[in-house]
């Protein structure tokens, strides 16, 4: 039995790579970007009036000067425009071009217009006020986003705004989850008394689904042949396989029988965690197979721990480490490292994370009432109100 951080050093030593496509990129949101995103012009890419007012060269209301005659209007979208006398002032519109020979805007508000004639009712103007400077946002061949970012709707203007109609993208995985066990009947049938609905299945889907990852699912009884059969075929057509089930002890768990007789490579079978402790992971021609334990908490837990890291780590994508403090005393025996269920509460500005209390690992309903787990080190057994803890944010 390995620890936690050796099954995941493992894990990651094992991450894949699925390739880069283009598409469009309004169907981009969600995906990870795999192309830096370069200026194409200065940001903004003319002096921008930023207020609807007047513009005027700040040097006359220097001279004391506060009433200007308007020459013409600068409106949003019409090319610049040139104001001939500099002791006029021309009316602009927010998003114009700043027009020639002026420098500084006052808004409508810090304005009296009469006859043709604009006063100004400030006493102090500064100069270049309300004016969006030509490249004062960045510049023509800057990076304005980096490549491995998750794209969402802030990156879609970006990429807008530069004229990409196409983007650079990871492609995702091919995944097949599949559940086991002749326990189980589909979501839509009445169980009998010695039967369960399957969930398991559609729960890891959902956990995908937060990585754009759109998974296909198959259930297997427990038969050993008819698994041999289907997870080869498996094999063939998918990138990964994550399985719930059939890799503990019992004498219908033959999974891991299976995947030996598959050829796939066996890296580590049993983790000196709870829940979880069952996990088996393998490789086969550089795919990869996750076997999660059947018990709920188990397949929930080990796939945010394992699986998101290996597949941001298959795409190049950092995942941010969050930590929370402990909202009250908590003791665990056993030597194993211990993904405790936890509430958070905002607190004065800080995440505290109080323990919710479940029935073992296959409470499923437990999941509702927790945020998510914080994991707690197998050197302790005693963890103190106060101290800062790992904590794996499912909610």
């Amino acid at each position: 039995m390995i620890t936690v951080q050796e099954a995941l050093k493992i894990i990651l030593n094992n991450s894949q790579t699925f390739g880069v496509e283009e598409i469009p990129f309004l169907e981009s949101v969600g995906r990870v970007l795999k192309e830096n995103i370069i200026a194409d012009r200065d940001f903004p890419p003319f002096n921008r009036v930023s207020m609807d007012g007047i513009a005027i060269n700040h040097r006359y209301f220097k001279q004391g000067i506060r009433d200007f005659t308007i020459e013409g209007i600068q409106a949003a979208g019409a090319e610049n425009k040139t104001m001939n006398n500099p002791s006029n002032c021309m009316e602009v519109m927010t998003g114009a071009v700043l027009p020639i020979n002026t420098d500084t805007v006052i808004r409508y508000e810090d304005v009296n217009i009469k006859n043709g004639i604009a006063t100004i009712t400030e006493d102090k103007l500064e100069l270049g006020k309300n004016i969006h400077s030509q490249g004062k946002d960045q510049r023509q061949g800057d990076v304005l986003i980096e490549k491995n970012k998750i794209i969402s709707a802030a990156e879609i203007g970006v990429i807008a705004s530069v004229g990409k109609t196409l983007v650079k993208v990871s492609v995702p995985p091919k995944v097949m989850i599949v559940s086991t066990g002749d326990e189980l009947v589909e979501v839509h049938e009445t169980p009998s008394s010695h039967q369960i609905r399957r969930s398991n299945v559609f729960t890891l889907v959902s956990l995908l689904q937060k990585l754009n990852i759109r998974a296909d699912i198959s259930h297997i009884t427990d038969k050993k042949e008819l698994l041999n059969e289907k997870i080869a075929y498996f094999f063939k057509e998918y990138d990964v396989l994550l399985f719930s089930g059939a890799v503990s002890k019992g004498k219908f768990d033959f999974l891991p029988e299976v995947l030996d007789e598959l050829g796939v490579n066996k890296l580590f079978h049993r983790v000196a965690q709870r829940p979880g402790k069952p996990f088996w992971y393998g490789v086969k021609d550089n795919k990869s197979v996750f076997a999660f334990p059947g018990n709920p908490i188990s397949t929930y837990v080990n796939c945010l721990v394992y699986f998101y890291p290996w597949f941001a780590d298959s795409i190049g994508l950092e995942l941010k480490k969050e930590t929370v403090i402990l909202g009250e005393d908590f003791s665990f025996k056993p030597d194993l490292t211990y993904f405790l269920q936890v509430k958070v509460e905002n607190i004065d500005g800080n995440k505290i994370a109080f323990p919710v209390k479940g029935n073992g690992s296959g409470d499923l309903v437990s999941l509702v009432r927790a945020d998510g787990f914080i994991q707690l080190p197998k050197e302790k057994t005693t963890f103190k109100k106060g101290e800062i803890l790992i904590f794996i944010r499912y909610r």
